[in-house]
């Protein structure tokens, strides 16, 4: 996947790249694996906002992307290889020899034409799906199971892949692209590849319409705000927030404050964090 540069015939076009699409090979989507995708601009089911900075932005259509990966057995041949507007990575529609259609992630150097299998009896090749219990230690794998039958919950975005690193009584050792070491049951299963579209985050922007052509809004930082509209508003000029510590606009505590519990149960799952710490 290459990264696509503009002639600056705009002040906006300057700077801005996009994706050449290298790796998308059918430009249709099959339409039997689209669902409807309503809009809420970021409100709950009381029509309160509960996310901000979302609304508006292009039209899409849900693609229902098969992450368990429990038809075993039967071989699968790449038909294409497809852009989904609802995650960075692009996706592969396979044909099942039974007929059945189906979406995967599509891994780096997956191509039209190319078979894919489900089950321990696969073999360990680019876009198979089998338990960690067959794959060998140092292998780069994604779309990893958490609790076995609950579907790909791990290492899904572009360019991603986390790799075996142990395998020991029921739990294997897998390392993740933070850096996280942590231990997943071998009875999991996972996807051999790295995700494709690896560039993804090469692509600059360029400019506001773009951004509003996702669906986000504008951010306005706290402190050009006024006082009763932020808790880092007020002040003659540029001041400080005049707090401990960087705050909500509803003065709670922001900015690198930790809200994972302490005692969380998977705790024990986790080798070593992201940041180095056992």
């Amino acid at each position: 996947m290459g990264i696509k540069v503009y002639n600056a015939y705009t002040p906006s076009r300057r700077h801005m790249t996009g994706s050449d699409f290298a790796e998308v090979t059918k430009k249709t989507p099959e339409k039997s694996l689209l669902a409807s995708k309503k809009k809420n601009a970021g409100r709950n089911n009381q029509g309160k906002i509960t996310v901000r900075h979302h609304g508006g932005g292009n039209r899409q259509k849900y693609r229902i992307v098969d992450f368990k990966r429990y038809k075993d057995g039967i071989p699968a041949t790449v038909i294409g290889v497809e852009y989904d507007p609802n995650r960075t990575a692009n996706i592969a529609l396979i044909c099942y020899a039974d007929g059945q259609k189906a979406y995967i992630l599509a891994p780096q150097g997956l191509t039209d034409g190319m078979k894919v299998m489900n089950g321990p009896e696969a073999e360990v090749r680019i876009g198979n799906c089998l338990p960690l219990n067959n794959i060998p230690v140092g292998t780069m794998v994604h779309n990893i199971e958490l609790y076995p039958g609950h579907g790909g919950q791990l290492v899904r975005s572009a360019g991603n892949a986390a790799q075996m690193m142990a395998k020991e009584g029921k739990y294997a050792t897998l390392r993740l692209p933070s850096g996280e070491m942590r231990m997943v049951p071998l009875n999991c299963r996972a996807t051999i590849g790295v995700v494709g579209n690896g560039d993804h985050n090469l692509v600059n922007i360029g400019k506001a319409g773009r951004k509003r052509h996702m669906g986000i809004r504008p951010t306005v930082r706290g402190s050009v705000m006024n006082p009763n509209d932020h808790p880092h508003g007020g002040g003659e000029g540029k001041v400080g927030i005049g707090r401990p510590g960087p705050s909500t606009p509803w003065g709670k505590p922001a900015l690198g404050l930790k809200t994972r519990k302490h005692k969380k149960a998977s705790d024990k799952l986790i080798v070593r964090r992201r940041n180095g710490k056992a």
